[in-house]
């Protein structure tokens, strides 16, 4: 479907968070190190929500609570303690962090506050083992530009980043959590909604990022930096979308997005011109369990074994519009079932656009529309759980289809891999920020901005006129460079490691992004095992050309060396003693055809080497070695 995003009033905003690579996290002196092996030790912990100052609730945060689960916390006796833990007072602000948050609104012309104060801001779904984020406003206003348009600046904040969730169980209402991130400084960037198209989403988040890297001390690589997204058309409503990590998927979330807008306000006018009243649509679900006793539906025997139930519920009007994509993939019957499993916490639901299927037959679904009374241009919902659970799950599909009456209901998403979106829970409200008691403000004297303005880092167009000045690189693959997330990298790559910029431009552009189409977890790859695969090759110790393989099996497997791979795969670079022997094997194999073709026959003969030492020595050495060979054998037999 082509949109026409004027048309349709698209207004977006972005958020990007941006880790810090500072000493210390940013209210204790814990180092900023992630890890990756289990921790040290563990506990639990129960979180409640808080009302406001005003006596408010923050819905978002009832809604966390209500799920009924608990937390599972693993430490580091290195990198997490008592602060972590909640069990001690946070320490004063990290200036450290405060100083690259500082940098940072004077590099957008943003305007710093003269006293700086930390927020709390409540957030419960475990994630914070206090039961909020800390969060403090840094400097307000502010732009970038791209393509000669300015894109506004709201708010420049520093914050603490969130534990790392790494699983859950079920059946014991469980999450577990990583301490080793939270606390971690974050520099949160919130935008204008000036922002029109997909692409220009991009091109701003890539401006932001570029510049936040440009402060030196930033943690890079796959989750370092993270953008929301906040989406609205006319006539719709302000999505927020947490959690991209990837610039190149920024413009097909937004469009996929739009697109959902737009198709649920085609599926509310529908309903209107049916006459669904929300008084029609009653919530009162129905025991169907007997119209399943013999089913061979496997879904609904095992719930029913366990002692389950099948309930049901009609919705009046419904019909056909259930099953109406709109996404990819995604129909208005997955908004309903996303509630359903986040509220309680149910495998899916049925609903009748879909059925017969899943050993569903024909006849059980007339039965159930029997008894439910579904008129002509009716459709029903269907769970199989225990009781409880069934009827929690049925409300809160329930709750979705009524809102489809109204058309877009407003909520946080997440972002899927695909590029579509899920349901995650209710927009936050107002009520959900509040002081923070046990930090000093901080004061911002004009001196001390001042200082700091004098020592900022150069703007990316100094980059990127290096890159083309100095580098030599052509003007296309600078492009490639520029726009990539690996600008600094490729400076620290050649100035550090003698790479040739060539080179390393084309790693990080055209052989990173051949892997991707090949289906290569690409996102495997950290910037340090990038660095160490071509200091490898500045250092001749493997060649240029066995890059691609090095690189693809060190996507595949991330938690194997690059040395091991290297040595696995037979990728070392040759010895010049061995190349010899190679190629005066290839020419005493081939002596006929040199014998017919003299100096003709160097492309077969460098093809059959080739054959032998691609990936282990330069091409340009062997066709060196291989000609002077060459020379010498026809010299040896008269025909130089």
């Amino acid at each position: 479907m082509k949109i026409d995003y004027k048309a349709v009033g698209l207004r977006c905003g972005l958020e990007i968070h941006q880790m810090l690579d500072t000493e210390h996290k940013l209210f204790c002196s814990c180092p900023t190190d992630l890890r990756r092996e289990s921790g040290d030790y563990t506990f639990l912990r129960w979180l409640r929500p808080t009302r406001s100052e005003v006596g408010e609730m923050d819905p978002a945060a009832r809604f966390e609570f209500e799920k009924g689960v608990h937390f599972l916390y693993e430490g580091y006796h290195q990198n997490t303690c008592l602060v972590e833990m909640d069990e001690e007072p946070p320490h004063d602000m990290n200036r450290e962090a405060l100083e690259l948050a500082l940098k940072f609104s004077l590099l957008v012309n943003g305007h710093p506050v003269d006293e700086i104060y930390t927020m709390r801001k409540i957030v419960i779904d475990g994630s914070n083992t206090t039961g909020f984020q800390r969060t403090a406003l840094v400097s307000l206003g502010g732009e970038v530009y791209v393509d000669g348009k300015r894109v506004g600046i709201q708010t420049v904040c520093l914050e603490e980043d969130a534990a790392r969730r790494i699983g859950e169980e079920r059946e014991s209402r469980r999450v577990h959590y990583r301490l080793d991130r939270l606390g971690v400084p974050l520099i949160e960037v919130a935008t204008a909604p000036d922002i029109v198209t997909p692409e220009e989403a991009r091109a701003v988040a890539h401006r932001i990022g570029l510049l936040l890297r440009s402060l030196g001390r930033v943690k890079r690589g796959l989750g370092s930096i993270r953008q929301d997204l906040n989406v609205s058309i006319r006539g719709g409503a302000k999505i927020e979308i947490k959690g991209v990590q990837y610039l190149d998927l920024i413009p097909r979330i937004i469009e996929y997005e739009v697109l959902r807008q737009l198709r649920l306000l085609e599926i509310r006018d529908e309903l209107r011109k049916r006459g669904v009243r929300e008084e029609e649509l009653p919530f009162t679900p129905v025991d169907v369990s007997e119209v399943f006793a013999r089913t061979k539906s496997k879904i609904a025997r095992r719930a029913l074994g366990k002692g389950g139930v099948a309930l049901a519920l009609r919705l009046k009007g419904f019909s056909g519009l259930l099953g109406r994509e709109i996404q990819p993939g995604r129909r208005l019957g997955t908004e309903l079932a996303d509630r359903a499993r986040y509220w309680a916490e149910v495998g899916g639901l049925f609903h009748s656009d879909e059925l017969p299927k899943y050993g569903i037959s024909e006849e059980e679904v007339e039965a159930v529309k029997g008894m439910l009374g579904c008129g002509e241009g009716d459709a029903f919902v269907l769970v199989f759980d225990e009781r409880s659970r069934a009827e929690k799950a049925l409300r809160a599909a329930w709750e979705r289809a009524v809102e489809a009456l109204h058309g877009v209901p407003e909520e946080t998403r997440g972002a899927n891999p695909d590029g579509t979106t899920r349901f995650l829970r209710p927009r936050p409200g107002s009520a959900r920020m509040y002081p923070e008691t046990d930090i000093r403000p901080i004061r911002v004297t004009q001196e001390y901005l001042e200082k700091l303005r004098s020592d900022l880092p150069e703007k990316p167009e100094a980059v990127w006129r290096k890159l083309v000045e100095k580098y030599k690189l052509s003007k296309e693959l600078a492009s490639e460079v520029f726009n990539s997330p690996y600008l600094y990298l490729f400076e620290e790559l050649v100035e550090e490691l003698d790479v040739q910029p060539s080179l390393a431009a084309a790693t990080l552009t055209n052989t990173l992004k051949s892997l991707a189409r090949e289906g290569v977890p690409v996102e495997n790859l950290t910037e340090e095992r990038i660095k160490e695969a071509l200091r490898l090759v500045s250092r001749g110790k493997v060649a240029k050309e066995a890059l691609p393989e090095l690189l693809s099996a060190a996507a595949e497997t991330p938690e194997r060396s690059i040395e091991d791979i290297i040595e696995e795969k037979g990728l070392s670079t040759l010895s010049l003693s061995e190349l010899e022997k190679i190629i005066d094997d290839v020419i005493a194999g081939n002596r006929e055809a040199i014998e017919e073709r003299g100096e003709r026959a160097f492309g077969l003969l460098m093809g059959r080497v080739m054959a032998k030492v691609r990936g282990k020595v330069d091409g340009k050495v062997v066709a060196e070695k291989l000609r002077a060979k060459l020379t010498a054998y026809l010299s040896s037999r008269g025909r130089a």
